[in-house]
């Protein structure tokens, strides 16, 4: 027998946790119940203590009053006077002075020596009673013989009718003796009660019991006793919240046992309050405990507060777990019969939508399950049976003509169904015309991009050789002219020279028809010659161009030279058209971590580039340009540049912030060359004293001098009396001989004195020519003219004191040049020459330096030859002044 299994559905999951909530507030239910219900039978009880106590109190109170009325009063009646003292504290308010003071009596009226007397035995029997008492308890005594009212109290009665309670003690006094006469006057009425009362000046609550005593011939007698019930109500119950009032019901006779007393006890509910109502025995009074629902209610949570807590966090959990099973685990039949629609829908969307022919069928019912238009348009046309059997001989695949037209029919088993079988149809015919049509199309765009490249490629070419005559031309009418037009024309003429560059070079790089010259090459001279390109341009618009370049002067490199510069000079030209005032920086250097790669920034002070602008990196000519009064920039330049970035195993990142300026950052990949170290350093020995103010200039001529070997110095490092062989300088005002003068406007280095030159100090070559020109007329000053002459025909050398320093470093030099002349270094060549130039200079033999100046031009022209031709003539000149010095 199969065991039953509770079905775990949403409705028996709904179900249980309807029922585990119901029976969980029907528990909370029960316990508020029973919470409250406790909390009112104690309350019952407490009442019905109370009453005892209140009634054993009114019955010994009772007993009191029959004895100081038949015994003290009685007696006192008729006795001789005694010696007794009193006190009249005020009219008819009088004192009795005793030895015990437990209690104090008053005396108000006229009366005689018995009354006084009878107080006195009254004060003393209270005395007794009240003797072991905390409360306040008080006894008025009505005396119907002389109408005086006798007050006994434990409270301090003489000072308070003597000083600040006189008041209070007469308020007192007067609402008693009204009570009291009333309740003489009323015949039938020998007992009586006050309601709940309180002293203001204490807290104490009480009731006063009256008691009547008729005599012949006389005024009633009556005596009334306050009686105190502080201490018979316990601390939980606010006496503020007790009250006293007639019994309506009737009262049983005889002394109650406590299950009695709690059948007394009633409670009602009395909006806004629950009475809890217990009657006193043989008196017509009920004491009745009001307590107000809010406080009820407060008092019973503060008691199940846990128990409460805990109901509400299982029946916070039950709703939760209710909810979560029903909308996550357990959905409704309705949520997945929507679901299941919608996959309907989306499928059969799908399989209307495929290109091929879908077929699902079922032999088992001979029904079809799933299709599309093109498989009801060719079922009726073929034979599925047929089709299974052929298939399985012929991998799943075959080919069916149907109306002259072919059809590849693939089939497929379904692996959950046996009896399911799934056919795809692919038109054959149809499919061969669209591929004939996909490849002529390819064929017609390749085309297209084949003449666009040629069209562009044969304009520029056609285009850059009259420009080159235009730009040619024009270069040379501005160099005999300085006709501002004609420098606008040349200017303009260049610019779409260079655009027509940009285009054939890209035209080349979107064909792969470009590809690095890579070579060695001296990357100050790369720098001075963009410096010399870009000076007309700035002067111009009177920008400032700073090269600072963080290498050494002489340091090789292995890349592609012109690229490079290409890159340098496009963003540059860029950087001048958005920049109007301030200056642009280039500055170049090499991570230490990775020498083989270039870091260069250029930083310019300009308007920013705007979001289009920045889209030209990815695409030429998304967006407009920015211009300036002398022309637009290229919408070519930044996708030019990354591209030849890319190629160059590097990146360019363009940042640009709106009127602050914009940062190009390039980093490229140009191996360092291996150079052998300098024995000497051209300027080693000369002593330069900088004072430029400008901080940025300062560090850039630093820089270059420091590496050719000389010693810098400024006013605030050089001590007393030190020489300097040069000062280098900013400022025209502190010009001294053998000075130069630093400007960023000069195209090289011009004369301004016989001993001082102006000066470009971005071009590393023209600083260098000016230091060597100033220090060769230097040393032409120290030497007599006929004594030079006489030097040059005779031996020079032996009457100089460089005689061991010219054989240690200038045949070294001599050998270095047959090495480089022989690898076709021409950069390295072209650097040793210059350096025995400057030797030859020094120690003033004209004929070397001569030959080394005839050397340079052979370099710049890439003559062999006459390289080699002229370095023998120089070796054979250092050979014969070497045997001078030797005899």
């Amino acid at each position: 027998m199969v065991p039953y299994k509770f079905p775990l559905t949403s409705g028996n999951v709904t179900r249980f946790f309807v029922m585990f909530i119901l029976v969980l507030l029907l528990a909370l239910g029960f316990m508020i119940h029973n919470a409250v219900n406790s909390w009112l039978t104690e309350k019952r009880y407490a009442m019905s203590d109370i009453t005892h106590a209140m009634q054993k109190r009114i019955d010994t109170y009772r007993f009191a009053t029959w004895q100081i009325y038949e015994n003290l009063a009685a007696s006192a009646t008729g006795t001789p006077p005694n010696s007794l003292q009193e006190t009249r504290l005020r009219q008819d308010v009088y004192y009795l002075e005793k030895n015990r003071r437990k209690t104090e009596a008053l005396i108000f009226g006229s009366h005689d020596s018995s009354t006084l007397d009878m107080t006195l035995r009254m004060s003393n029997y209270l005395d007794t009673l009240w003797g072991a008492e905390n409360s306040t308890w008080s006894m008025y005594f009505l005396n119907g013989q002389d109408n005086s009212l006798i007050l006994i109290s434990t409270l301090p009665l003489k000072d308070m009718a003597t000083r600040y309670k006189e008041s209070a003690i007469n308020s007192i006094v007067d609402a008693r003796r009204s009570e009291m006469l009333q309740q003489a006057n009323a015949l039938d009425e020998r007992e009586s009660f006050s309601p709940l009362r309180r002293f203001t000046w204490q807290n104490d609550h009480y009731f006063t019991v009256r008691t009547t005593f008729n005599q012949p011939g006389h005024l009633a007698t009556v005596v009334a006793f306050d009686l105190p019930i502080n201490d018979l109500i316990p601390r939980n119950m606010p006496l503020e919240n007790f009250q006293l009032k007639q019994d309506n019901t009737a009262t049983s006779e005889g002394t109650p046992n406590s299950e009695e007393e709690a059948q007394n006890t009633s409670i009602s509910l009395v909006n806004p309050n629950v009475e809890i109502a217990s009657s006193l025995t043989s008196t017509p009074l009920q004491l009745v405990y009001r307590v107000p629902l809010t406080s009820l209610v407060f008092d019973t949570l503060r008691n199940l507060m846990w128990p409460l807590l805990a109901n509400l966090l299982l029946l916070i959990m039950s709703l939760a777990g209710l909810f979560l099973l029903r909308h996550q685990s357990l959905r409704p039949s309705e949520n997945q019969s929507a679901e299941l629609d919608a996959l309907r829908v989306l499928n059969e969307e799908i399989v209307a939508s495929l290109p091929v022919g879908l077929l699902v069928y079922d032999f088992a019912s001979n029904r079809t399950i799933i299709s599309n238009k093109i498989a009801e348009h060719l079922l009726p046309h073929l034979n599925l049976q047929k089709i299974i059997n052929m298939s399985d001989q012929h991998q799943g695949v075959l080919q069916a003509t149907v109306n002259n037209e072919v059809y590849e029919i693939r089939h497929a088993r379904s692996v959950v169904s046996p009896h399911t079988q799934l056919f795809m149809m692919r038109d054959q015919d149809r499919e061969l015309l669209v591929n004939k049509k996909l490849q002529k199309a390819q064929q017609v765009l390749d085309k297209n991009h084949q003449m666009r490249q040629q069209l562009l490629q044969n304009l520029g070419h056609a285009l850059d050789r009259p420009l080159g005559n235009v730009v040619t031309h024009l270069q040379q009418l501005s160099a005999s002219s300085d006709d501002e037009a004609r420098q606008d024309v040349l200017e303009e003429t260049q610019a779409l020279h260079r655009l027509v560059d940009d285009i054939v070079l890209l035209n080349r790089l979107e064909t792969h028809d470009w590809t690095p010259d890579s070579a060695s090459f001296n990357l100050q001279l790369l720098l001075d010659e963009v410096a010399l390109e870009m000076l007309p341009l700035t002067r111009r618009k009177g920008l400032t161009l700073l090269v600072r370049n963080r290498l050494d002067s002489d340091e090789m490199r292995f890349g592609d030279q012109r690229a490079i510069r290409k890159v340098l000079s496009t963003l540059l030209h860029y950087s001048l058209t958005t920049t109007n005032w301030g200056k642009i920086t280039l500055d170049v250097d090499s991570p230490a971590e990775r020498p083989d790669r270039l870091t260069i920034h250029i930083v310019d002070t300009g308007a920013g580039l705007t979001v289009d602008e920045l889209g030209n990196t990815d695409f030429p000519f998304l967006g407009e340009t920015s211009r300036d009064r002398f022309g637009q920039a290229s919408g070519l330049a930044f996708f030019l540049c990354k591209q030849l970035c890319k190629q160059l195993g590097g990146h360019l990142e363009v940042h640009a912030k709106p009127d602050i300026g914009t940062r190009y950052s390039i980093n490229l990949h140009v191996p360092l060359e291996n150079q052998q170290p300098q024995e000497e350093k051209l300027l080693e020995g000369l002593t330069a004293l900088i004072e430029i103010t400008v901080d940025d200039v300062r560090k850039i001529v630093c820089h270059q001098l420091e590496n050719w070997g000389a010693n810098c110095i400024t006013p605030d490092e050089r001590f007393s009396g030190q020489d300097h062989d040069v000062l280098v300088t900013d400022d025209p005002a502190r010009l001294t001989p053998w000075s130069l003068l630093l400007t960023d406007d000069e195209m090289g280095f011009r004369a301004i004195s016989d001993n001082q030159f102006r000066v470009n100090f971005n071009i590393s070559s023209a600083m260098q020519d000016a230091l060597l020109q100033l220090i060769e007329q230097q040393l032409a000053q120290e030497v007599p003219g006929e004594e030079l002459a006489e030097e040059q025909d005779d031996a020079p050398l032996l009457n100089s004191g460089y005689y061991q320093l010219f054989v240690d470093t200038v045949p070294d030099d001599v050998k270095r040049l047959y090495t480089e002349s022989a690898n076709q270094d021409y950069s390295s060549l072209a650097q040793t020459a210059h350096r025995l130039k400057g030797v030859f200079a020094m120690l003033n033999l004209v004929p070397g330096k001569q030959l080394c100046e005839t050397l340079e031009q052979h370099i710049k022209e890439c003559d062999d030859s006459n390289i080699k031709n002229t370095t023998s003539n120089i070796d054979a000149y250092v050979n014969e002044l070497l045997q001078q010095g030797n005899q």
